[in-house]
């Protein structure tokens, strides 16, 4: 969806914003919402906010969604004024309008939010190093462990059944039966891989509804490129994409981290002999998740560490299949087929974190 520099301009005055505005250009390359990077004058000096708007289709209320990122990033702020660490860790910075508000529409009823951009830090859209996947792992349990004591009300479901693995796999079905646009014979390899496992769908919510898994606050989107890295410190500093920070279970971000942290390859590349887990990336956010996260974790939480890549690796696969088949409604497409390649890409890490489990296994025994 483009959107003018006039338009830009008019939507970000809606915010308090001191300074003149110099211009906006396209930012990161997100599968959902639009971002931009807007440049400001203020007395001589260049200064940056970050833009997005809200894809509403895919956040059916993005109140609700201000409502959850206001009260995180706010306790996390707190949290980091009161270590005196503002140097080194940071939390997104929401700009707000004159009456306190998060959130603008603009006259094509989109919605926009803005944050103060986060300077001297980038993310690794596949991170390179074992060193960088600790420091990923450790902030984003670091996150997950700040949230612990978040007071009030029970967080927003800003997309109910997220990370419910079953019901993603009864919407699979679901597509598979209807074939809507008669995609099943070309996609179907993936969809036997997928039934094959049907079994394990519901692992992680048994144990759930049994009480030796419990709730908590989740980011729910842990991939590499959601954490900012000081480009000097080496450190993960800041985590970002927050729409879906939410209740969930621990486990589910520690398995997308597996996901798309041990994979050397990008998640939509076709040829399939890059894919695979690296193990010192899968040992290196191990460790760095224990780190932060490990105090608060149960027992069981632990245990399930090494199936949880799995199950996330096979459920995002099964997510990118089923828009495949729907049409590619949800997620952003660059060329025919991009999600059926998805798809694959995560099919293939699957099968090389099942070669590997025991190893797995002997890491969290030792």
């Amino acid at each position: 969806m483009e959107y003018s520099q006039r338009e830009l301009r008019e939507i970000i005055s809606q915010f308090v914003v001191y300074g003149d505005y110099l211009v906006a250009v396209p930012f990161g390359n997100g599968n959902v919402n639009d971002t931009y990077q807007l440049t400001y004058d203020q007395g001589g000096v260049r200064l940056h906010y970050t833009l997005q708007r809200i894809n509403h289709q895919v956040f059916k209320d993005p109140v609700k969604v201000m409502d959850n990122v206001n009260r995180v990033t706010e306790h996390i702020l707190s949290k980091i004024r009161a270590a005196h660490v503002e140097t080194k860790k940071r939390t997104l910075r929401l700009l707000h309008t004159p009456d306190g508000g998060t959130l603008v529409s603009d006259h094509r009823g989109n919605y926009w939010r803005a944050y103060i951009f986060v300077e001297r830090a980038r993310a690794y859209e596949v991170l390179e190093t074992p060193e960088q996947a600790f420091r990923v792992a450790e902030a984003f349990g670091e996150f997950q462990q700040n949230l612990v004591d978040l007071p009030g009300k029970r967080l927003y479901e800003t997309i109910p059944d997220f990370h419910n693995t079953p019901k993603r796999f009864a919407d699979f079905e679901a597509a598979v039966k209807e074939d809507r646009c008669g995609r099943v014979n070309e996609a179907k390899p993936e969809i036997d891989f997928l039934m094959a496992r049907k079994k394990e769908t519901d692992a992680l919510i048994k144990l759930n509804k049994s009480g030796d898994i419990p709730e908590r606050i989740t980011h729910n989107d842990t991939k590499a490129n959601n954490i900012l890295i000081d480009d000097l410190s080496g450190e993960g500093i800041c985590v970002i994409d927050l729409d879906t920070v939410m209740p969930g279970l621990s486990l589910y971000d520690f398995g997308d981290m597996v996901r798309s942290g041990t994979n050397p390859a990008e998640e939509d590349e076709v040829n399939l002999s890059k894919v695979g887990m690296r193990f010192d990336m899968y040992e290196a956010l191990y460790r760095g998740f224990l780190k932060t996260a490990g105090g608060f974790m149960t027992a069981t939480e632990k245990e399930m560490l090494p199936f949880a890549g799995k199950l996330i690796t096979m459920e995002i696969g099964c997510r990118f299949l089923t828009d495949y088949l729907n049409g590619d409604t949800y997620f952003k497409v660059r060329r025919p087929g991009h999600n059926l390649d998805r798809a694959r890409n995560q099919f293939k890490l699957v099968e090389s974190i099942e070669e590997q489990f025991e190893a797995m296994r002997a890491l969290l025994k030792r």
